[in-house]
């Protein structure tokens, strides 16, 4: 609670402009009308005011709305009881519960200040104010009140009323344009003639909403978190928070969403190919480390669909990002001759202790207690692998390997194209049923099994071969086992592993990028 030096400008219930400054004494009590405290107090405060009110300004700060005319009735209140309903002043004053007392005297010096009944604070303040005035001292039976009764807490305090003031304030971290929609018009609707909509219904971002939203992290709300392409928008905190309040998501998915906006910002992964890109590229996004057990992502039953909302909205958001800072919608920039439906959302957890592989993080270089999330670029997805009978692990990498021959065309070989492939706990299990299987391992049999001749495809021109050798090259489907990417997902019931189809890769393409989450 602050001590002094605020003013108060208030109306009263007449519609009375009430101003409290410095330069003169003034008592102020904080009060509302369903407080039994706060009834306690007011005829003690009525009776100050017949003592001394001429010689200083007494009022009453009431939060009730409708019933500080009740509260004032009741006890037949002839000092100014000030309206704040709103509880602009609470706020600024920073009340804790009320009654809360404010004895201020002419040089803007706080006397005395207390919450709630204690009988001997108010016999105090009873006294202090007859010596500073020089009048008599106020008749009160002190013997007929409480000697102790607690205060109620403050209507300010209630978390909606508490972040729309946070929101409001002059301090407040939020700097972006505020929108005002008309009292006659539709939210939702209007976010949707505003294009800010991937063509699901928005969550309207409202202040109070984008406050709660940026307590998911330690970051400075304009710190400016990446440049986004094709309109080189500026992605502070602030503005990603903004689309993650519109994705759905709580707080605490928001350095998730920070992460993943500063990976697919990155000259490697290229966000403005895989937004232009007619193929229909988008962000497959890849959630590692404690951070997924922390804010409940689902990396198990249906992992890869619908009903998780860290999984769904953190994609989501992201994509929001891409498409309201960056300026990538479609018909615009975003030119995708079909469509994808992972341009909605694509994102889920790996299930790293299901295998005794390296999670995917660790594999790239971080530790295993990290939270990580990689994002990679992906136009096809999930496609079922499909594998029931197998007994062996070499049976099931071929499987995995023959389904990978779709990535592009069963045709297309030798291509520098990234694949992530999913695979299923059940497949783990067969794969692991004679000791260690190891990824490497896996990604060489998906290129012995997709291996071909040059001699019976060289003919066709879209094929991406080497350069003209015998014809009894073999060639794989992937130019380099280093685009095979491996992790684990799904239920512990199923053989069906899935996979994803990348896009380009290398400099003219996108790159997958890892970035640790930082948790601060």
């Amino acid at each position: 609670m602050i001590t002094a030096g605020l003013t108060i400008t208030l109306d009263d219930l007449a519609g009375e402009r009430h101003s409290f400054a410095a330069g003169r004494a003034r008592l102020i009590c904080f009060v509302k009308e369903d407080c039994e405290t706060c009834n306690t107090a007011a005829p003690v405060l009525e009776a100050l005011h017949k003592a001394y009110g001429h010689a200083i300004d007494v009022a009453l700060v009431a939060q009730s709305g409708l019933q500080n005319a009740t509260f004032a009735q009741r006890h037949s209140l002839t000092m100014p009881v000030l309206d704040d309903t709103a509880c602009k002043a609470a706020y600024d004053w920073e009340i804790e519960s009320v009654p809360s007392v404010f004895w201020i005297d002419e040089n803007g010096e706080k006397r005395a200040q207390f919450e709630g009944f204690i009988r001997s604070d108010w016999e105090t303040l009873a006294a202090d104010l007859s010596t500073h005035t020089a009048l008599p001292a106020v008749q009160i039976d002190w013997s007929g009140l409480p000697a102790w009764r607690p205060g109620c807490g403050s209507k300010h305090l209630d978390p909606s009323v508490f972040d729309r003031l946070k929101a409001e304030a002059e301090n407040s971290p939020i700097r972006a344009r505020r929108i005002d929609v008309a009292s006659g018009d539709d939210v939702a609707e209007f976010m949707f003639d505003q294009g800010f909509s991937d063509g699901l219904p928005l969550v309207p971002p409202t202040p109070e909403r984008v406050m709660r939203m940026l307590s998911g992290t330690r970051r400075n709300a304009q710190d400016v978190v990446a440049t986004v392409a094709p309109n080189m928008g500026e992605a502070t905190v602030e503005k990603i928070a903004i689309n993650a309040v519109m994705a759905g998501c709580k707080p605490e998915y928001l350095p998730v969403v920070i992460a993943a906006v500063e990976a697919i910002c990155t000259d490697e992964f290229n966000i403005h190919g895989v937004t232009a890109t007619t193929m229909g590229a988008a962000p497959v996004m890849v959630v590692n480390g404690p951070i997924r057990e922390k804010i409940g992502m689902n990396m198990k039953l249906g992992a890869l669909g619908a009903g998780n909302r860290a999984n769904a909205t953190i994609g989501r958001a992201v994509r929001l990002v891409v498409r309201n800072i960056g300026g990538a919608s479609s018909g615009g920039v975003e030119r995708s001759t079909l469509g994808n439906p992972m341009k909605f959302t694509m994102c889920f957890a790996e299930y790293e202790e299901r295998a005794g592989w390296p999670a995917l993080h660790v594999e790239r270089g971080f530790e295993p207690e990290d939270s990580v999330v990689t994002v990679f670029a992906m136009t096809g997805g999930p496609v079922h692998i499909v594998d029931q009978t197998s007994r062996g692990p070499d049976q099931i990498a071929d499987s995995l390997g023959l389904g990978l021959e779709g990535v592009f065309s069963p045709k297309m070989k030798n291509l520098p194209v990234d694949a992530l492939l999913v695979v299923c706990p059940e497949h783990i299990d067969t794969l692991m049923r004679e000791g260690l299987y190891s990824k490497d391992r896996l990604r060489e049999r998906i290129q012995a099994v997709t291996a071909t001749p040059a001699a019976g495809i060289r003919n066709d021109a879209t094929l991406a071969l080497p350069a003209d050798g015998p014809a009894d090259t073999i060639v794989s489907k992937f130019a380099s086992t280093d685009f095979i990417h491996i992790v684990v997902a799904g239920s512990e019931a199923g053989k069906f592993s899935s996979a994803f189809h990348g896009w380009v890769s290398g400099e003219t393409g996108s790159l997958s990028v890892s970035k640790k989450i930082d948790l601060g």
